[in-house]
């Protein structure tokens, strides 16, 4: 009896909550008309439960916080979108009166600037039609079932394929060092062996990472990884594992081969020179270095002794010459525009160098190169940061 109770008080509250929710949208009002009676919910308590009534779609009622994430980006939907984008591209190329199978997407963007013109429009309030490739986050495949449920046991981590990773990889650690271990019980263990060479190279950048794992990370859990990896690596028999680890790791071009020499030229007079160019932040620079022995240096038709009045601007200037042995054997013509005194110094370093390497050795490139005379600095003055005093300092805070 005291359970029957139990039962007909919650039927009631929940049909009491039922009306109140329905009311409030006018829309649903004519469904509390289809609710059936108390007494008949507490005929078909032990049947059909409360919470099991639905309403239909023709009625208005909408869920108010509807699912998001999952069903976005789908496959079906992403192909759904570029069967779309198809269908689109072919119209715009008919009205444009051009070939749809050669339409591309600097047609579609020239088609659109046409159709919208700036003077009509400003540029942001232009519509956008992009490949979904371009516009929909990239995924490796589904992750759930139609029902919801993830298939990868680690999909409530939120990095699933970052922790997958890391558990291959320390795997393997154990497994290379377990297979060195039984080597040293054998007494086969050849101190002679080496870990793999990774000179000339380097890891995968944070973003490339987050490409590869098509996943975002924070700057600890790349750090992270490149322990593990690097712990990995510098095993004695880690080329057990050598295809995994260079997965990770971009072998760097050789920047020597690339730096080559302009073959010389000759003057009027019969003099042979060379030129070259080099930029720093936003200054630009031209260096015409002749084979003369008169060591005369003009910037800007200035000697540079008085166009760079500060000694470390002429130690900048100077050192590529120094560094080859060449001080006081060639005359410089150079010519410099935009940014300051330091940055300009920059520029025509570079491009002396540059110039020199029509005059010195293969050898003697090599050495310029790992000193770094032939690579371009590429910083850049950081901007200020709106709400703080400059690019990193911030304003005096004060609790009171």
């Amino acid at each position: 009896m005291l359970q029957s109770v139990r039962h007909s008080d919650m039927a009631a509250s929940s049909r009491a909550v039922m009306k109140s929710f329905l009311r409030r949208c006018g829309q649903c009002w004519s469904l509390i008309s289809a609710l059936p009676a108390e007494n008949t919910v507490l005929r078909l308590n032990y049947v059909i439960p409360v919470r099991m009534v639905s309403v239909s779609k023709s009625t208005g009622f909408r869920q108010r916080n509807p699912p998001s994430g999952q069903q976005k980006f789908t496959l079906e939907f992403v192909k759904k979108q570029i069967e779309e984008f198809n269908l689109s591209k072919r119209h715009l190329a008919n009205i444009m009166g051009e070939d749809p199978e050669n339409f591309t997407q600097e047609d579609i963007d020239r088609s659109i600037v046409y159709l919208f013109p700036s003077a009509l429009f400003e540029k942001k309030a232009r519509p956008i039609m992009k490949h979904p490739d371009l516009i929909f986050p990239r995924q490796r495949a589904v992750q759930w079932d139609p029902d919801g449920r993830p298939f990868h046991y680690l999909f409530y981590t939120g990095k699933q394929s970052y922790y997958s990773l890391m558990h291959d990889t320390f795997a393997k650690v154990l497994e290379v060092e377990r297979y060195q271990d039984r080597l040293l019980l054998k007494g086969l263990f050849s101190q002679e062996v080496k870990p793999i060479s990774l000179a000339g190279g380097r890891w995968l950048s944070k973003d490339e990472f987050e490409e590869f794992l098509v996943e975002t990370i924070s700057d600890q859990d790349y750090t992270y990884f490149l322990q593990l990896i690097g712990r990995l690596s510098s095993l004695p028999y880690s080329s057990l594992e050598k295809e995994f680890i260079l997965s990770f790791h971009k072998q760097l071009d050789v920047q020597a081969s690339k730096q080559l020499g302009q073959p010389l030229e000759f003057d009027q007079d019969g003099v042979a020179f060379s030129s070259a160019q080099g930029r720093r932040k936003t200054a630009e620079a031209t260096v015409v270095l002749r084979d003369i022995s008169s060591g005369k240096i003009t910037i800007n038709s200035v000697d540079y002794l008085k166009y760079f009045p500060s000694l470390q601007d002429r130690l900048q200037l100077m050192f590529p010459l120094q560094f080859v042995g060449r001080l006081g054997r060639h005359a410089l013509e150079c010519t410099v525009t935009g940014g300051g005194h330091s940055a300009q110094a920059g520029a025509l370093r570079l491009a002396i160098a540059r110039a020199l390497l029509s005059y010195v050795s293969e050898s003697e490139k090599e050495s310029m190169r790992q000193a770094g005379l032939l690579t371009s600095d590429p910083r850049l003055k950081e901007r200020k940061k709106p709400g703080q005093a400059g690019a990193r300092r911030k304003f005096t805070w004060k609790k009171r």
